[in-house]
């Protein structure tokens, strides 16, 4: 493919930008040129940029793409504000659909005045299996029928972390798996090439490797995918001797092993992030393994050539993960991170991880965090302390809890708000060209030996506006032209 009058935005400013147009040739997945009237070899595509600004493609660090793609399938109760919201949207999609198995996403309760009863779910569901899946995805909303389904023991609560986790797993024989299909993966994915989305790290739950092998055939190759695996796979992927980086399709390096994923402790909203100081009731979080297994654990995939990916929510759930990567020498990243100490953040310089953090995140917990973590938002979302003492930054979603969008991380990211309020601690603000490096995996501004891995936007990225909130509306709205995946386009509106 040959790009020609396309404007580089200097995403490393070490390396030489042109400050004007130049043209751009890809052979076998690799920018092998770039100046002014490069010809054109013989049967090579040629696009024109016509102007438009070029950036290494995005990436999604933090993915469950098979929820992700079941979103469009699932009751939207995003919007939902009590329980009596809820169930009037849960009580009108079974009058629609009589009889048949409903499963929503996206309530909050955390926020609400109440929390929720089975009972009072049962009697709208009836003899209906309903499955409601928070918005942080660590715990759900089940009716009594569809607990039995699921093999759970009924009670009047809700279903949390470990135990909603392996659940979750029984969702596709409850309610069927169109949504995870190949066509339903497929429609996900050419939704994140829109965005200029070139590749993602998948940590959804259940099957790993051979899935997305079988996948891989079934015309769900349009992305790079890493893909993660959990704790009950770490032997099974051992034995099958794949390391992260390892290629999984034979020929083709867009489908690579990723890290093994370890949750070390809970959520926000369920208020089982591992604290070190106590939540209003007094509560403290817990951690999901003793710190021996966590141990034991990271060291045994990091001694397989496995990097780990520690999702840690809490305070003390950071201090921990990060005494186990001290401890073994293993290299991944820390997941969240999202309550943090500033001796922690420079601890975490000092150890081979990276940041894997969602922005978007604050967007919802903004208001949650002053109730339930008085007096800590300073050191939430601390992207600031991170990046000025020299910790790796990368940016995701955690989709489906935030969209798939890395436009909208990075504008949450740069203005810490979405609305006419004054920015969430500023302090902890990135600078658009902070927040899109580190969004474009580690790769440099579009030069010679660079991937083919590029995007073409109709507007500069970088520029000024009056203020963090002019800046981060011209980011969400961002519009992407076209988007090359290896030296395919993947999308094109050109």
């Amino acid at each position: 493919m040959l790009i020609r009058d396309a404007r580089l935005v200097p995403v490393t400013p070490a390396r030489q930008t042109p400050d004007h147009p130049v043209d751009v040739l890809l052979e076998e997945g690799v920018v092998v040129a770039v100046g002014e009237h490069l010809p054109r070899p013989e049967g090579v595509e040629e696009v024109d940029a016509a102007g438009r600004w070029m950036i290494p493609g995005l990436w999604d660090q933090h993915t469950h793409l098979g929820q992700w793609a079941l979103t469009s399938t699932r009751l939207d109760l995003s919007g939902t504000d009590s329980p009596d919201a809820a169930l009037d949207l849960v009580a009108a999609w079974l009058a629609e659909h009589p009889g048949q198995p409903l499963v929503g996403f996206g309530h909050r309760p955390a926020v609400w005045d109440r929390q929720p009863t089975v009972d009072e779910l049962d009697h709208v569901a009836g003899h209906v299996p309903v499955v409601l899946i928070a918005g942080d995805a660590h715990h759900a909303w089940l009716s009594s029928w569809a607990q039995r389904a699921l093999g759970l023991e009924v009670r009047d609560d809700n279903i949390y972390e470990n135990e909603w986790f392996a659940a979750y797993a029984g969702l596709p024989g409850l309610v069927g798996n169109d949504g995870i299909a190949p066509a339903g993966y497929r429609n996900a994915l050419h939704r994140a090439a829109e965005k200029g989305v070139v590749g993602t790290v998948d940590f959804e739950f259940g099957g790993g490797p051979h899935d997305w092998i079988a996948r891989w055939t079934e015309g769900c190759d349009l992305l790079r995918i890493r893909v993660a695996m959990y704790a009950d796979q770490l032997e099974e992927v051992i034995e099958m001797g794949l390391r992260t980086g390892d290629r999984l399709f034979v020929g083709d390096d867009r489908l690579t092993m990723g890290p093994l994923k370890i949750i070390s402790d809970g959520s926000l909203n369920t208020r089982t992030a591992w604290c070190c100081e106590a939540y209003p009731g007094g509560e403290m979080g817990a951690a999901n393994q003793s710190p021996e297994e966590l141990h034991r654990l990271v060291g045994r995939a990091w001694g397989a050539g496995l990097e780990v990916a520690t999702h840690a929510i809490g305070d003390a759930a950071v201090r921990d993960a990060l005494d186990v990567y001290a401890a073994t020498g293993a290299h991944g990243t820390i997941e969240h991170a999202q309550l943090i100490t500033r001796a922690d953040v420079r601890r975490m310089a000092g150890v081979n991880v990276r940041a894997s953090v969602q922005p978007a995140h604050l967007l919802d917990d903004r208001d949650l965090t002053e109730q339930i973590w008085p007096g800590r938002g300073d050191r939430c979302f601390a992207f600031r302390w991170m990046l000025d003492e020299g910790v790796p930054l990368a940016l995701g979603s955690d989709a489906p809890v935030a969209p798939l969008d890395p436009w909208l991380a990075i504008a949450a990211a740069v203005h810490r708000g979405d609305d006419e309020r004054e920015p969430w601690h500023a302090e902890q603000a990135l600078t658009p060209l902070e927040a899109l490096r580190a969004s474009v995996d580690a790769q440099p501004t579009v030069g010679v030996g660079s991937r083919g891995d590029l995007v073409l936007l109709d507007r500069d990225p970088l520029a000024p506006g009056e203020d963090s909130l002019e800046v981060a509306r011209a980011l969400r709205s961002m519009p992407v032209a076209l988007t090359v995946v290896a030296g395919l386009a993947q999308y094109d509106a050109l």
